[in-house]
Parts: C-alpha cells; sequence; structure tokens
C-alpha cells in the first residue's frame, strides 16, 4: 500500500496519507502543482484520476495477474482481462483525441494512468492499435521528471520474483483480511 508521511502536513504537523489517488490529491493541492485550482478543471483531473484508480489500475492488474502470476492459466480470465484492458486504451484513446495530456495540461490524472500504461505488454496489448496513447505515453515519459524518477533503479537483491518465489507469492497473493 502506497504511504507517505510529510513532516511538514497542515499546521506544521506531521500527516500521513495513503493511497496513490489520495497522495497525489494531498501533494497536488500542497504544491499547487499539476492540479488545476479552477474548479472545472480539477473535476476533470478527479475524473480521470478515479477512472484510473477504478478501472485501469484494477484491470490492468488482473491482467498482469492472469497473464503472468496465476499458477493455473485460466483462457477465460486471461481474455477477459486482456479484452478489458483494451477497452479501456480505447477510452484513453479517444480522450487523448487531439490533445497531449489526458486533461490539457499535464496533471495528477497523467502521473496516475502512467504508470499502467507503460507495461502494455504485460496486459497483451499492442501499442500500435492506440497511437494517441502511444504518443501520450512517449510525451509523458520524455519529461525531465519522469526520465529522472525512471533512471532510479531497484537494488536487485531486493528483487524477488513472486512467479518463483513461493513466499512472496503467498504473501502477494494468498492473504486473508486479518494479516
Amino acid at each position: 500500500m502506497p504511504a507517505i508521511v510529510d513532516p511538514a502536513g497542515p499546521g506544521g504537523k506531521p500527516i500521513s496519507v495513503f493511497e496513490s489517488g489520495a497522495i497525489l490529491q494531498y501533494l497536488g493541492r500542497k504544491t499547487g502543482k499539476f492540479y488545476p485550482k479552477d474548479e472545472r478543471k480539477r473535476v476533470e483531473v478527479d475524473e480521470w484520476l478515479f477512472w484510473q484508480m477504478a478501472g485501469l489500475g484494477p484491470m490492468a492488474g488482473q491482467a498482469h495477474h492472469f497473464r503472468l502470476y496465476a499458477p493455473e492459466k485460466l483462457p477465460y480470465a486471461i481474455e477477459r482481462y486482456t479484452n478489458e484492458c483494451r477497452r479501456l486504451y480505447g477510452v484513453l484513446e479517444k480522450k487523448l483525441e487531439g490533445r497531449d495530456y489526458i486533461c490539457g495540461d499535464y496533471s495528477i490524472a497523467d502521473m496516475a494512468c502512467v504508470g499502467w500504461t507503460r507495461p502494455w505488454e504485460r496486459q497483451g496489448q499492442d501499442p500500435d492499435e492506440f497511437p494517441n496513447v502511444k504518443a501520450w505515453l512517449a510525451r509523458v515519459m520524455a519529461r525531465p521528471a519522469v526520465e529522472r524518477g525512471m533512471a532510479i533503479k531497484p537494488d536487485p537483491s531486493t528483487v524477488i520474483d513472486a512467479t518463483k518465489d513461493k513466499a512472496a507469492f503467498k504473501l502477494l497473493f494468498q492473504q486473508g483480511g486479518n494479516r
């Protein structure tokens, strides 16, 4: 679960914020960057942020799981989530028609969506089928801050392959609600 602690939160007191959408909104409000002050524009950014949180992220995650991690290859599940990702890419394709970024200006909506479109191959998608998404992804990935972030690589000794490590697989995919 993504979480941050801002030691200089509201009133100068620390605040913890969890979940990526809430973190992006908090930081956008705090810094005044990438999150419009105009209410109509902010609503549009929120719509697309929540579209990613409720649609693109979960469906792409299911596609990743059933295509890569599921111990039993279930054709129905693979086809279901691959096709749902394709549908969502189509929605994004239409939204990006005639614009550089999802809501016009680069925003937290783009930040939220890029992480789920970048691994398109894991979702069984063909980027050439979605030229607007492909061009948008290239624009976002070419932003200097995104390039700097992508240049940070994890320590290889800390990377665990859940397809090969039974304990990691259990931790990621077989936990109950009380753990």
